[in-house]
């Protein structure tokens, strides 16, 4: 994929062009930003401006078809084994950043989640930055740029990546996918402008099972000890979905208190289930949702703690039915 065929981030592309074309690069970069925005496709697409036997990152000539191949003897891509990054790795990378090009002009090494180096790892990857050689380049991705090493940060070009807008997202979506103007909205909402959000495994827990669990969610009250425990349990088992449930419960609860506010409904995100959201909204209060807002941010925060998520789920349904 070239620099033109990427949606959005103008001003990345523009930064990265003119370092092609002065000969200029960065020996090492940091792409940050939300998961499935297009940080990937960039980095990819610099790799094929550099390698490119045509200079311009053709997609046609052979260098090009290798990087959209992942086979060029010159590109490296390095991701987590299991949960972290390790050591071993990043020593395989740097023995083979010492080597010479064999086709392009430099070696690169992209680094996908670079938040899950270890600190082992890590230090390692100090050393290749603090003794960079002209035949190198490193691009590292990260959604997290705090969960990288500070001293790594500061030896690499820092590139911020925005998530797309809301309406520019949802016209893509309706192109390519050919969903209705609802779906469509839905989709670009709940996916916060990433692209791998929108159009992969979430689509369905978007469009279908969303409505099924906000049911369940808003049937629940404080009697119900028995259906909330069984919701709970149902959630903690979705183990790989959970996080993006709880950003449906927050949207859905920002719907509420918008609603409340008296906001136009082209700015609600379930816009599918407006009776729901004005019979609900209408004996809610301002405190109250505030509170369950903060219920549910509190949970998204126990999930990242790693701890036992059943639990986490029926003290926030606890909350969130009171």
């Amino acid at each position: 994929m070239t620099f033109a065929q990427i949606l959005g981030h103008e001003r990345q592309k523009d930064i990265l062009r003119r370092a092609v074309a002065a000969n200029r690069l960065a020996h090492a970069y940091l792409f940050e930003g939300a998961e499935g925005i297009g940080k990937r496709l960039m980095a990819l697409a610099l790799v094929r401006a550099v390698f490119c036997l045509e200079g311009s990152g053709c997609g046609n000539c052979s260098a090009c078809r290798k990087v959209d191949h992942h086979n060029h003897p010159d590109l490296h891509l390095l991701e987590a084994e299991g949960a972290s990054i390790k050591i071993e790795q990043i020593r395989g990378i740097q023995k083979e950043l010492s080597y010479r090009p064999l086709e392009a002009p430099k070696k690169v090494c992209l680094i996908d989640g670079a938040e899950k180096m270890n600190p082992a790892a890590g230090n390692a990857l100090l050393k290749t930055l603090e003794e960079p050689t002209g035949a190198a380049l490193l691009i590292l991705l990260t959604p997290r740029p705090e969960g990288v090493l500070g001293t790594i940060r500061s030896r690499c070009q820092r590139l911020p990546f925005a998530r797309l807008p809301r309406e520019q997202l949802k016209n893509v979506l309706l192109a390519r996918l050919g969903v209705d103007e609802t779906q469509g909205h839905i989709l670009a909402a709940l996916s916060e402008g990433s692209f791998k959000k929108a159009l992969g495994k979430d689509r369905e827990l978007y469009l279908d099972r969303r409505r099924e669990v906000l049911k369940s969610l808003t049937a629940l009250s404080s009697g119900s000890i028995v259906p909330l425990f069984e919701l709970a349990q149902e959630l903690a088992e979705d183990k790989e979905r959970l996080p993006e449930i709880l950003e449906i419960f927050q949207a859905f609860y920002r719907d509420l208190l918008l609603f409340r506010h008296g906001r136009p409904e082209s700015e609600l995100v379930n816009v599918d289930l407006l009776e729901k959201i004005h019979r609900i909204g209408a004996r809610e209060t301002v405190p109250s949702l505030l509170r369950k807002l903060d219920a549910v941010a509190a949970g998204r925060r126990q999930l990242d703690r790693n701890v036992n998520r059943q639990l986490a789920m029926e003290v926030l349904l606890m909350r969130l039915a009171a």
